[in-house]
């Protein structure tokens, strides 16, 4: 009998805890306002200027983005796809909204530094767990691994992944300041961590906490 193989319970269980996992760590990075990583940065951006929320832009920029990757790349929708795409931004606006408006904690230095350090490690591991489950890449991450596709060998996945991040960074700040926002909100040292440290850290979780999760069967 022909046709894919139905997803295990363990992938989804996985691909759902990824997902929550990269949704709080975008709140953290919110909340840290010491700069978030560039696709939230770009978001942040154009959100702002348009006076809509974080959770509503994103959801549009993501539903653009699978366009493109129906066309380009359609082998690379998923399950997880759609759950990236629909879940994450409003988790991030539920945390941040809890956060300053509910519990209306007061978020000093030390704390905002701290929220960075576990939007850092939280983003290593969701990302890692959703890539082990193997259920759908984001529409965000798919650009890299298209354009690479569509330069035939000249650019490789982490130079268009540089190339993508930088654009993203760029679109941000170019919406944030005619919008009369805050740009130290969404680039800063958490934009330089992530870059320089979300690699190493996705890798790190990815050989000592979701590969081992599949390793007795999926």
């Amino acid at each position: 009998m022909s046709g894919k193989k139905r997803p295990s319970a363990k992938r989804c269980v996985m691909m759902a805890a990824g997902i929550v996992f990269i949704g709080i760590c975008v709140g953290a990075y919110r909340l840290s306002a010491l700069g978030t990583d560039p696709y939230t940065c770009m978001n942040l951006g154009i959100s702002g200027f348009l006076h809509i929320s974080f959770g509503n832009w994103q959801l549009v920029m993501n539903a653009l983005l699978l366009i493109v990757m129906f066309f380009q790349a359609r082998e690379l929708i998923g399950l997880g796809t759609f759950f990236n795409m629909v879940c994450v931004g409003y988790l991030a606006d539920l945390i941040c909204w809890l956060a300053l408006d509910v519990l209306q904690i007061p978020i000093t230095l030390p704390l905002r530094v701290g929220i960075l350090l576990l939007g850092w490690i939280f983003m290593g591991l969701g990302v890692s767990l959703s890539m082990v489950a193997g259920l759908g890449v984001a529409p965000y991450d798919s650009l890299a691994l298209i354009f690479e596709r569509m330069a035939k060998g000249r650019i490789s996945f982490q130079t268009a992944r540089i190339l993508g991040d930088a654009a993203a960074v760029i679109a941000g700040v170019a919406f944030c300041l005619p919008g009369g926002n805050d740009l130290w909100q969404i680039i800063g040292i958490g934009t330089v961590c992530n870059a320089l440290f979300n690699g190493p850290l996705i890798q790190f979780f990815k050989i000592h906490v979701a590969e081992p999760l599949l390793k007795n069967g999926d």
